[in-house]
């Protein structure tokens, strides 16, 4: 799939901001099965200083910084991408307890990153009950993360009314609701607790989709899933809120161990009192002439 990804985000200071230094993760990153094109960037107002670096998880950052007085900071995004469909899924994989006991001793950075605690994930008894609903002994590592995938979706409210970033996981589980952010943290955490290694995905949906196909909830802003480690495959992308397979439809910015380490854009800054925070995001799938 050929699309424009377009990502806009708007900050409003209820005072005046006399310093900002910032970090955006909202230049989409290569992938085996997509590929980006040049990214059209605009800030306002203009930063004083611009640089772009890859951090410890390969994402693109790119860094800027304003050093005259504003009360308002907009960032927006425009990059062409091209999606291909993945690989398909293994016929047969091994029990996840054989997975999970060749992680304990597996020492692949890469590999490990994703088996620890995090900021917002900590791997607990509650959460690895709630994994082994669906890991049940000798089940292979594929199905039972399939199920937990669906499992969520099923059981699980979409509710934007109900969480906040500092909602804790425990939460989530008690209220059965949340956003798509809280899924991938639940899942993440579920799989962590059992002694498998899952990553947090941050990316978008398709906005409009194909012809006959459902609308994806999530459409319309950045949206988050995640990936669990699949020995002699590689990384399998799961999107429990809406109970598929991440594939062509979930064009990906960035991954890390939790949400705190893909934040489309964060700083510091001196000033600035109170702000609204404001995001468009549109993923347009280009027709054959090009046009979005």
């Amino acid at each position: 799939m050929n699309y424009t990804l377009r990502h806009t985000t708007r900050y409003h200071y209820s005072a005046p901001v006399t310093l900002c230094h910032s970090e955006a993760r909202m230049l989409p990153r290569k992938t085996p099965h997509q590929q980006c094109g040049a990214s059209t960037l605009d800030i306002h107002p203009l930063p004083d200083v611009q640089a772009e670096r890859r951090d410890i998880f390969g994402n693109r950052v790119l860094y800027f910084a304003q050093e005259n007085i504003h009360q308002t900071l907009d960032v927006t995004v425009v990059t062409p991408i091209t999606t291909r469909p993945l690989a398909a899924l293994p016929e047969h994989s091994q029990a996840w307890e054989r997975v999970a006991e060749s992680l304990s001793v597996d020492r692949r950075f890469d590999i490990q990153l994703y088996c620890l605690d995090s900021p917002f994930i900590r791997r607990h008894d509650e959460l690895a009950a709630f994994a082994r609903r669906c890991f049940t002994p000798g089940r292979s590592q594929v199905d039972a993360a399939l199920a937990l995938n669906r499992l969520i979706y099923e059981t699980f409210a979409y509710d934007p009314s109900v969480t906040t970033l500092a909602t804790p996981l425990s939460e989530v589980l008690a209220s059965r609701s949340g956003v798509c952010q809280d899924f991938a943290h639940l899942a993440i955490g579920a799989l962590r607790s059992i002694g498998l290694a899952a990553r947090y995905v941050s990316g978008y949906l398709e906005t409009q989709p194909p012809p006959g196909q459902p609308r994806l909830v999530g459409a319309d802003a950045s949206h988050a899933w995640l990936a669990t480690w699949i020995p002699d495959w590689g990384w399998l992308a799961l999107d429990p809120t809406n109970g598929t397979v991440a594939g062509e439809q979930h064009p990906v910015l960035g991954w890390g161990r939790d949400y705190a380490d893909v934040a489309p854009l964060k700083g510091v800054m001196n000033g600035g009192g109170d702000h609204q925070l404001d995001v468009e995001v549109d993923v347009m799938p280009l027709t054959d002439n090009g046009a979005a």
